[in-house]
């Protein structure tokens, strides 16, 4: 399994999800990350907030993947929303 990683190009959280023992690729912007889990934070960095909301995140993707996305799934804001515990 690879590391996540932010990508400059894409402006994006770039990640595997382990599901059925294959890991599936994913993405998540910044954007999107800010306007979810830090709307007042404009400096931000995008992998510590990927971080501290990854369960709710591989969650998001794997919900996506059981309705039939496909790799890479692209999540979007209403991926995540009001499904992650401890954040409102």
């Amino acid at each position: 399994m690879h590391d996540p990683f932010f990508s400059e190009r894409s402006g994006s959280v770039l990640f595997w999800v382990p599901i059925a023992g294959i890991a599936v690729g994913a993405s998540v912007s910044r954007e999107t990350l800010q306007r979810r889990y830090a709307p007042m934070a404009a400096d931000m960095d995008p992998m510590d907030t990927f971080r501290a909301h990854l369960s709710g995140i591989e969650d998001a993707v794997r919900r996506r993947v059981a309705s039939g996305s496909i790799e890479p799934v692209v999540l979007r804001e209403s991926d995540l929303e009001a499904r992650d515990p401890g954040v409102p």
